[in-house]
């Protein structure tokens, strides 16, 4: 398994519209090839900052699957003009036993 991370800048203001088209979007990247879940979280000191983890079966899901497909254009549309500055994506891979 994977985890994708992006901490999301939402511009201030869009909070409770980013969150319906969140909630649209959800939809889309949860019928994904292996999607396993997701959480979105809202920042208390910032509450325009948004942590977003993604699970991933294999970092391939995502970066080809997943960014290569036309349901991430569909994706893109609902929610990359709600960010400011655009996030940085990095994927981590569990570590166990701890």
């Amino acid at each position: 398994m994977i985890v994708e991370h992006a901490l999301l800048q939402v511009t201030p203001g869009r909070g409770e519209e980013f969150r319906a088209a969140f909630a649209e979007a959800k939809s889309i990247i949860a019928g994904m090839p292996g999607f396993s879940g997701l959480r979105l979280s809202r920042g208390i000191e910032s509450p325009d900052t948004y942590l977003l983890l993604v699970e991933w079966q294999t970092l391939a899901n995502h970066t080809d699957g997943f960014r290569g497909s036309p349901e991430y254009e569909r994706w893109r549309a609902l929610l990359h003009h709600f960010y400011d500055p655009f996030p940085v994506v990095e994927h981590f891979d569990p570590v166990d036993g701890v």
